[in-house]
């Protein structure tokens, strides 16, 4: 994602951090669960299940009367998240709500879910930690993977399709329109000059190499171009743009959004949704600015310093 990382950092991405003892620590996690004010028996959509880690709180607070519906178009964190919500019902007893995880973007959700029938949407966009940890996702420019970074495994795009095989033109445009890179031409055409381009690896050296070093940069030179095949390939900006379509018809009147973004393309679309929304009195917004991580938060987990959390009440 672009700004925010440190160095050679990855980019900041969704679902928090590991902990030294394998717990997981979502981002703004207090923050957003005081904005869904969810009570007990409420219905929530979480439509980045991701690791469980902003379910597990909301699934505290439901109690057995409740409903938690998770989405993700990854099979491997719904498995992963289907493991340790069962875990944290077999801590938590008996009083523990019902529970449906979905395969499937959050891009469906008007056509899985009624009309009217949930009373909070959480969304944690972009790449989650368990993706980034696994190099063979080809996520990650710090290790050596596949030029893959489908989030569905079972995806049609590949990054290979990106760095191999489309034009300079495209690739260039691609680069400035998704990554937001100033660069994308000088990219693009070593990108192009070097192919072909086996691993993320490679990938990274090339960008690296294509750039001269900014002083003010405070973020790996391959950051931005990696967000912007990313998101190519996952189809990110038009699916978020259908989840903020759905929101307000899937969500009852008093029902509450909350968005967490960590680029600036992501979080412009949240904001003007909303604010236009609010002018057709669809939405009450609820944060004149986006909620940010505290320090403290910032110092527990670097990636959190990106992250920007919108929030709005269905009129």
């Amino acid at each position: 994602m672009a700004d925010g990382g440190q160095g050679s950092q990855d980019a900041p991405e969704r679902g928090g951090m590991e902990t030294q003892s394998g717990g997981h620590v979502p981002v703004l996690l207090k923050e957003t669960i005081d904005f869904l004010v969810i009570a007990r028996g409420a219905v929530i959509i979480d439509a980045t299940l991701g690791l469980a880690g902003h379910s597990c709180a909301i699934a505290r607070r439901l109690g057995r009367p409740g409903h938690l519906i998770g989405f993700d178009k990854d099979t491997n964190a719904l498995a992963m998240a289907r493991l340790r919500l069962q875990e944290a019902a077999a801590a938590h007893g008996e009083d523990w709500p019902r529970v449906t995880l979905i395969h499937a973007s959050f891009a469906e959700l008007a056509e899985r879910m009624p009309p009217a029938s949930a009373d909070g949407v959480i969304a944690d966009l972009g790449v989650s930690s368990l993706q980034l940890g696994q190099p063979e996702r080809g996520f990650s420019f710090q290790a050596e993977g596949p030029l893959d970074m489908r989030m569905d495994p079972h995806g049609e795009r590949t990054a290979d399709q990106v760095v191999n095989r489309m034009d300079e033109k495209h690739l260039a445009d691609l680069i400035y329109e998704f990554g937001e890179e100033r660069r994308s031409r000088r990219i693009a055409r070593a990108i192009v000059r070097a192919r072909p381009i086996r691993t993320t690896a490679h990938l990274a050296t090339v960008i690296s190499a294509a750039l001269r070093p900014m002083k003010s940069e405070r973020i790996h030179p391959a950051t931005r171009t990696f967000q912007a095949i990313r998101i190519w390939v996952n189809h990110e900006l038009d699916d978020l743009g259908a989840l903020l379509e759905a929101a307000p018809r899937v969500l009852k009147p008093g029902g509450r959004l909350a968005v967490i973004s960590f680029h600036s393309l992501e979080d412009r679309m949240v904001k003007d949704a909303l604010r236009d929304g609010a002018r057709e009195g669809v939405w009450r917004i609820l944060t004149k600015k986006p909620v940010t991580a505290g320090e403290e938060e910032i110092d527990r987990n670097p990636r959190s310093r990106s992250a920007k959390l919108r929030a709005a009440e269905r009129v």
